[in-house]
């Protein structure tokens, strides 16, 4: 448990400056690091994270994509994100689902290429 707990705050350094501070007046940002940390603690096979970025400040979302690529070398991570640049840009994989059906899937550099996926979510 020491161990995990050790490793936890080598992926998330800031949550070791707050350890003795109560969760919930922690930011966002480190919120979303504490629910991360706590899942990693039971070290499992398969990460389920929901909307990552949702109301966290945009260096913030950075650093906590940026760790998850580490995490993705050791766990299996499923994220569901509604900002469709930041999740093709930090997977491997990528779902597209449109009313709760799947419509497109394949690989995340392919889906980020593709013309209709650039118009419909990236605005571009």
């Amino acid at each position: 448990m020491q161990r995990t707990m050790e490793h936890v705050l080598r992926i998330f350094p800031v949550l070791g400056e707050r350890k003795h501070q109560v969760a919930g007046t922690l930011s966002g940002g480190e919120q979303q690091m504490v629910a991360i940390g706590r899942a990693l603690m039971s070290r499992p096979e398969l990460l389920l994270i929901d909307e990552l970025s949702l109301g966290l400040a945009p260096l913030i979302t950075k650093e906590i994509y940026r760790t998850l690529e580490g995490l993705a070398e050791e766990t299996t991570i499923l994220l569901v994100e509604q900002n469709v640049e930041q999740a093709l840009n930090h997977s491997q994989r990528a779902y597209i689902l449109e009313s709760g059906r799947m419509t497109r899937n394949g690989l995340s550099p392919e889906l980020m290429a593709d013309d209709d996926i650039r118009r419909a979510y990236l605005g571009m």
